[in-house]
């Protein structure tokens, strides 16, 4: 499978973009605006924060869906009877936020924001007619007003050698959201399934951003948008040593927004929160 990265500030960077998420799922930027060194201090900063105890004290909210979710109720991917092996922080502008760590964090997610916005109206303007006409608003009013945007820090611990069988850090998985936006990780490990069939390496270089399609535009576009299926596979070697940290932004529209005959946001939403086990 051949990706397309597309040079964010080439005039034809939109075009190039958006038949990218059509064809293959996912695109991949570079000369983009996330900036390195915030990001490389909010993983170290998180990194300290998951060693320690404090996160103990913002346990998640099974209504609100923010806070700190623990390896022992992390996700279980559909389809897949065992646990991910990752702990991770969810991070709303009106959620709970360790206040050392909230300048950061809210900095990051507006910046993040700003970009996935922009790309949405990438793709807004570049999709076929025909597909738009099947969209029930705009994209770009689907998330206007919306409070469901979410900043995700991500830990997958070292491994012990004990996992049980067969769990990866992440399983395969599409995301539930519009778009994701994703920096790269402080460590590799990160596949994508390819058209082809084949598991793909998602390049650990900082010079790189990786954009998926969520499910929600998979719904909306009718299948013309492909959500891509995703996971993050257990290192080897001294590569299990470590912790590996990630931050995905995952753009989400506004729960009245209807997706389809079948969905509104809000019922999709929930009802993939609790096949992954996180809401009652």
């Amino acid at each position: 499978m051949q990706v397309q990265v597309v040079d964010y500030r080439a005039p034809d960077a939109a075009e190039k973009f958006t038949r990218s998420l059509h064809e293959t799922g996912f695109g991949v930027l570079t000369n983009h605006p996330i900036r390195q060194a915030l990001v490389e201090k909010i993983y170290g900063d998180w990194l300290a924060f998951f060693n320690g105890e404090a996160k103990h004290g913002y346990a998640f909210s099974k209504e609100t869906q923010d806070g700190y979710f623990s390896t022992e109720i992390s996700e279980t991917a559909k389809g897949f009877k065992q646990k991910d092996i990752k702990e991770y922080f969810h991070i709303y502008p009106w959620g709970r936020i360790p206040e050392s760590l909230k300048e950061d964090a809210l900095t990051y997610y507006r910046e993040a924001n700003a970009l996935a916005e922009e790309l949405l109206s990438w793709v807004e303007r570049y999709t076929p007619p025909e597909i738009a006409a099947r969209y029930r608003e705009p994209l770009s009013n689907m998330i206007t007003g919306s409070s469901k945007t979410l900043l995700r820090v991500l830990r997958y611990p070292p491994l012990t050698g004990h996992e049980p069988e067969g769990s990866l850090r992440a399983a395969p998985h599409g995301d539930i959201n519009l778009l994701t936006i994703l920096p790269a990780a402080n460590e590799p490990g990160l596949q994508v399934l390819g058209t082809d069939g084949a598991w793909h390496d998602v390049p650990c270089d900082f010079g790189t951003l990786t954009i998926n399609i969520g499910d929600m535009l998979q719904e909306a576009s009718e299948g013309y948008y492909p959500s891509t299926q995703h996971r993050v596979v257990n290192p080897t070697g001294e590569g299990a040593k470590k912790s590996r940290v990630s931050l995905p932004l995952f753009l989400h529209p506004r729960d009245d927004v209807v997706l389809s005959d079948r969905y509104t946001a809000e019922s999709y939403l929930n009802e993939r929160l609790r096949e992954l086990g996180v809401k009652t």
